[in-house]
């Protein structure tokens, strides 16, 4: 199987939910990406560990929802949201937990926070060429479209609120993971299509690493959650292409700097990727990690394959205390 062109994989990226993010390289990367590759520790002393029974709390976009593209094989049903099986189900059924998975399909660090914020999806779209219009994030959105994994208590709760009212309904909670970041880039190159989000590499790893302490800083001191939490930064799907494989790197470098001060783990998901795709000489589309397309010649999406998803949760696995 060969891969999709970068636009192909962009168009996919953009229908509700980003796996991975392509946009042009920026001049933080060098001394931030190292950080990629770093497994921390999961826990500061007295957090609790995994425990069959326990309660999983799973966050972020379409990677941990378990989208599929609307042309992958199989063809997703997107009125039924347990035929999509994300990483933190493979997680919750490997260790016996109680997972409940609130992640939204195209969702960004701003909508995260606030419902009208914009999103690539899950709340609202961007469209494009209405920048400075005001009602530019008007448009369809999954959550009003789509049964989402979990019910949120209305229209204008956002995932954080979610986050933070589950944590404090169940204090016990054992493990909360966070994946989240992909879609700002994405918009990021939908406003800024002349340089492809060049020039404001550096402002949007600001802002990622802003609204990820803050989404952080709400689960730690507004919910008052001292368990465990992971960090699950996003793949490369060609670790053979450069260009692409560092831009990844400048956004989860962005994440892993936000997460800094709130005793997170960082899963070594980028790491586990590039090494089961090295027998397919760093394509993980050909690795089989990523989904079918049914596209002529054929091609995959952004999105995990069944074993994609299954390294993820592998890595989560490494970095948490049982």
């Amino acid at each position: 199987m060969t891969p999709s062109s970068p636009k192909l994989l962009r168009r996919s990226a953009l229908a509700l939910g980003c796996a991975s993010l392509v946009v042009m390289a920026g001049s933080l990367a060098p001394a931030l990406a190292s950080d990629t590759h770093r497994t921390v520790p999961a826990k500061p002393a007295g957090q609790p560990p995994v425990v069959a029974g326990a309660r999983y709390l799973a966050l972020g976009d379409s990677v941990p929802f378990g989208y599929r593209e609307s042309n992958s094989i199989p063809r997703p049903n997107y009125a039924h949201q347990k035929s999509f099986v994300g990483f933190p189900e493979d997680i919750a059924s490997s260790l016996g937990l109680k997972v409940a998975n609130a992640a939204c399909p195209g969702e960004t660090t701003s909508s995260f926070i606030n419902v009208k914020a914009q999103s690539n999806g899950c709340e609202n779209n961007f469209v494009f060429g209405a920048k400075n219009n005001p009602s530019h994030t008007a448009g369809k959105d999954y959550r009003a479209d789509a049964p989402l994994h979990v019910k949120y208590a209305s229209k204008s709760e956002s995932q954080l609120t979610y986050a933070e009212d589950y944590l404090k309904k169940w204090p016990n909670t054992r493990l909360v993971t966070l994946m989240i970041g992909a879609n700002d880039g994405f918009l990021c190159q939908t406003e800024h299509p002349k340089d492809m989000c060049a020039g404001e590499i550096a402002a949007l790893q600001k802002k990622l690493a802003k609204n990820v302490g803050r989404i952080l800083k709400g689960l730690r001191n507004k919910a008052h959650y001292s368990g465990q939490i992971v960090l699950v930064p996003y793949y490369s799907f060609d670790y053979t292409n450069v260009l692409l494989t560092v831009e990844v790197q400048d956004v989860n470098s962005a994440l892993l700097k936000g997460a800094k001060p709130y005793h997170v783990a960082i899963a070594p998901s980028f790491k586990l990727l590039e090494k089961a795709s090295a027998g397919a000489r760093g394509n993980t589309c050909a690795a089989g990690l990523l989904t079918n397309l049914t596209t002529k010649p054929a091609s995959c999406g952004v999105h995990p394959s069944v074993a994609g998803s299954a390294l993820l949760a592998e890595a989560v696995e490494k970095v948490i205390k049982k």
